[in-house]
């Protein structure tokens, strides 16, 4: 639980750390509409190539970026076996009775499985270089427009904030629940499917327990604090653009106007 990366935010003095929390939005934004272009597989490099560029920048080694992935192996392996027996188009690849692989059905998974990783590895940068306050400010600052038709941008980048923070917060409880849970002689890795679903309970329910209790003291902490939503707000930071921002976003629109590019070839 520990080598959890997606939401941990990591205090190191580089270019991606000092960037515009509304730039780095942007990017990601960006980023997101050009993984979904239909481009094939070739589409996906200057995609990666980016995500490199950034790692560097940032200071963030691609171990650390690949650890968000560990919990969504499970979702890949289930998306593999879904496709696998659901599709049943392309070139015939393997076949044993009635189980049969087509190449479609891989294809198909590469393309999903390529596609997660590359959002969460972006969101891991995005969540890795961005203080959780600044992500807030850089959230409302971008919404802001839109509170002309009644959108509530401060509240809805307050809840972001909040729910970005609190994953790595619940993933401690989560490991120290477990830890408490082994010392009184629960097994979560061996034993029968009710045993199991037995500890998995004896996981959830304080965990949830936990994270409502967590939910009610920061309600009250802001409510003593005389937080209210709808009150206009000062700042002590100000947000400001630099050449790197602009550097940034160019390099973002470069990269969504390749995937174009190549999806009209």
């Amino acid at each position: 639980m520990n080598n959890i990366a997606l939401g941990r935010y990591l205090p190191m003095n580089s270019v991606v750390n000092r960037m515009d929390p509304r730039a780095k939005i942007l990017i990601l934004f960006i980023l997101m509409i050009a993984v979904f272009i239909p481009a094939g597989f070739w589409g996906y490099l200057p995609i990666v190539a980016f995500i490199i560029l950034a790692l560097y920048l940032s200071k963030l080694s691609l171990s650390f970026a690949m650890r968000a992935l560990k919990p969504m192996l499970l979702m890949m392996v289930f998306l593999l076996v879904i496709n696998v027996l659901v599709m049943h188009t392309g070139t015939l690849l393997f076949a044993w009775g009635w189980f049969k692989v087509y190449s479609d059905a891989l294809v198909q998974t590469a393309y999903i499985i390529i596609r997660l990783t590359l959002m969460i590895i972006l969101c891991t940068i995005l969540t890795a270089t961005t203080k959780p306050l600044d992500l807030t400010l850089g959230i409302e600052k971008l919404l802001k427009p839109f509170e002309k038709i009644g959108l509530p941008a401060h509240v809805i980048a307050m809840m972001i904030s909040i729910a970005l923070r609190f994953i790595p917060t619940l993933i401690d409880e989560t490991n120290r629940i477990m830890n408490a849970q082994a010392s009184r002689g629960v097994d979560m890795q061996n034993g029968t499917l009710k045993e199991k679903i037995s500890a998995i309970l004896s996981l959830i329910v304080p965990l949830f327990v936990s994270a409502f209790d967590r939910a009610d003291q920061l309600a009250n902490a802001m409510e003593a604090r005389g937080y209210d939503p709808s009150r206009p707000r000062t700042r002590y930071k100000t947000l400001k653009m630099t050449n790197v921002d602009y550097i940034g976003l160019a390099l973002a629109f470069l990269v969504l106007g390749i995937d174009i590019a190549i999806a009209w070839l």
